[in-house]
């Protein structure tokens, strides 16, 4: 199987890299357009001339049967196009797009094209969060914070809260039927944001706060007398009486806490099976992000 990774930054390098390249039966082939990272990643792992390509033409070239794009956000919208067009099934870090229509463009010529379109959402993967839909979930809170990272509002929900986002919606046990957004921006920077859905019988509550004093991230849902918390998607913490306390094991590779490995595995089985994944539940997520991103620059205005 030819897999391409387009994009070599930190997120290929540390999380998705270290997965594909120990899968029996895949080819990687890698892509950017910094010759010296394109030159350290390849000879790290032991890749031959042939398997490393300074475009996307060059890439597309070979007869990819699926390619991984964590190239920045910016030009999601034109590789993906490119490799959709191809007929190559694809896997995306979130978000699919900065621009709500142009998210709603992929997902709709990825279903025209009868092509997978898959998006990164790590989390629903991640065993920790996994096993909370097995409890009672009558109230979710989850807090993603991090220390003296105030950002563009549009930049900052798209690319980090969008995880809480999905988490949440991922989680809440029925149809949401209230959404209301509470946040604080200051010369033209968010500095947290809250997002509340609510609907029969539950409350979800997701918060970021960008100067927080401390980076961490925090799952918890209760109901019906007991709580599970989840803290930076390591270590489990049930409440009922006595807390009881799992942790990640020693030698638990960091891609399978944090679900990586997961999605990798679900995306490719479902391409050898010619299965076809669809993007639409993904773009109900950024759907929901955008009404955070307006809501937003309605209280700033």
């Amino acid at each position: 199987m030819k897999v391409g990774v387009i994009g070599l930054g930190d997120i290929a390098q540390k999380a998705y890299l270290p997965v594909l390249a120990t899968l029996p039966g895949v080819d990687l082939h890698l892509q950017t357009r910094t010759p010296a990272t394109l030159s350290r990643v390849a000879e790290r792992l032991r890749l031959p001339d042939a398997q490393r390509h300074a475009d996307l033409g060059s890439l597309l070239a070979v007869g990819l049967d699926a390619a991984f794009v964590h190239a920045p956000t910016a030009v999601h919208p034109q590789i993906v196009t490119r490799l959709l067009d191809a007929g190559v099934p694809t896997y995306v870090d979130k978000p699919l797009a900065y621009e709500l229509a142009d998210s709603e463009r992929l997902v709709a010529l990825a279903e025209e094209r009868g092509t997978s379109l898959a998006v990164g959402f790590n989390r629903r993967f991640a065993p920790g969060y996994a096993q909370c839909v097995e409890h009672p979930r009558e109230l979710i809170l989850m807090q993603k914070n991090r220390t003296g990272l105030p950002e563009d509002p549009r930049t900052m929900i798209l690319d980090d809260f969008i995880h809480v986002v999905d988490t949440l919606r991922f989680l809440v046990p029925g149809p949401v039927d209230d959404v209301t957004v509470r946040a604080r921006a200051e010369d033209g920077l968010l500095h947290h944001v809250v997002l509340q859905l609510a609907g029969d019988g539950f409350t979800a509550l997701g918060v970021m706060n960008r100067l927080s004093g401390s980076a961490e991230e925090i799952l918890e849902v209760s109901g019906q007398d007991t709580k599970r918390q989840v803290v930076n998607l390591a270590e489990v913490i049930d409440h009922k009486g006595q807390p009881t306390v799992r942790r990640r094991g020693d030698w638990v590779p960091v891609a399978r806490q944090r679900g990586i490995e997961q999605a990798v595995l679900v995306f490719l089985d479902a391409v050898r099976a010619g299965k076809v994944l669809s993007a639409r539940d993904a773009l109900e997520t950024h759907e929901l992000c955008e009404r955070v991103v307006r809501a937003v620059a309605e209280r700033s205005a």
